[in-house]
């Protein structure tokens, strides 16, 4: 079997035979991890507009889905604060905590209700919010602040992006890491597949909201991994990139879609 063939396998619902009968620690009675990382010591928290200010976006779902495309030329135009806090709750809002804060249920499907995920966000042009890297925390609805940008930031980022330069013309570039754990105490080795399947949940969410708001949205699967998760300060072990997207202001008669 070549390489190519061997790797289909992560497609497969199917289990090897090295797993039958291997136990989760979730079945082994081992506490879950926890839901969301804490914002770091000294870091400055910010209050997002919670979900019943939202404005009342005029676009139907119909229209969203129709006009969904990946735009990659954005305009200078700033993102507000509101539309921010909407697409952060669209793609991994909050909805309820269940079996003792052992599950979340949030506007995304992940699962069994793990959601492996952290949001990082990288934002360039927000009104009301100073230029920096902020990680979302969505048990509270609040942007953690991790680090102001600079040059050496921004250069950084397109480079970690494989020269993908319009990565570093949005007005805001979600990055989405994992923490494996989260869904390998419930599934163990079985995990993997279905955390592909959620980051793609979370991802088209966050397509139609951006649609909703009069703004474009581009998935980026193709980065450096090392360059990445340096740049956000993850180890790369316990948690890493898995998936990004830019977000911002478009004229939709100029550029490349698909």
């Amino acid at each position: 079997m070549g390489v190519v063939e061997e790797h289909r396998k992560f497609l497969k619902h199917e289990i090897p035979d090295e797993l039958k009968g291997v136990r989760s620690d979730q079945q082994r009675g081992v506490p879950p991890p926890p839901l969301q990382k804490p914002c770091p010591d000294g870091s400055r928290s910010i209050d997002l507009v919670p979900p019943e200010e939202f404005a009342a976006w005029n676009l139907s779902l119909v229209e969203a889905i129709k006009n969904r495309r990946s735009r990659r030329q954005f305009s200078r135009e700033q993102l507000s604060l509101e539309e921010l806090s909407f697409l952060l709750w669209a793609t991994q809002g909050v909805r309820g905590v269940a079996k003792e804060g052992v599950y979340t249920l949030r506007t995304v499907p992940s699962a069994g209700a793990r959601h492996p995920f952290e949001t990082y966000v990288i934002a360039n042009r927000v009104d009301g919010l100073p230029s920096g890297l902020y990680r979302y925390m969505p048990l509270d609805h609040r942007l953690c602040r991790l680090r102001e940008l600079d040059a050496e930031f921004r250069a950084r980022l397109v480079d970690a992006a494989m020269a993908q330069g319009f990565v570093g013309e949005a007005a805001v570039v979600f990055v989405w890491t994992v923490i494996p754990y989260r869904s390998e105490w419930r599934y163990s080795a079985r995990a993997h597949k279905v955390i592909a399947l959620d980051a793609g949940h979370v991802c088209q969410n966050l397509y139609l909201a951006s649609e909703a708001i009069g703004a474009g949205a581009c998935a980026v699967a193709a980065y450096d991994q090392k360059l990445m998760d340096d740049l956000l300060g993850v180890d790369g072990a316990v948690e890493f990139t898995i998936y990004l997207a830019s977000v911002g202001r478009v004229d939709r008669r100029k550029g490349r879609t698909d």
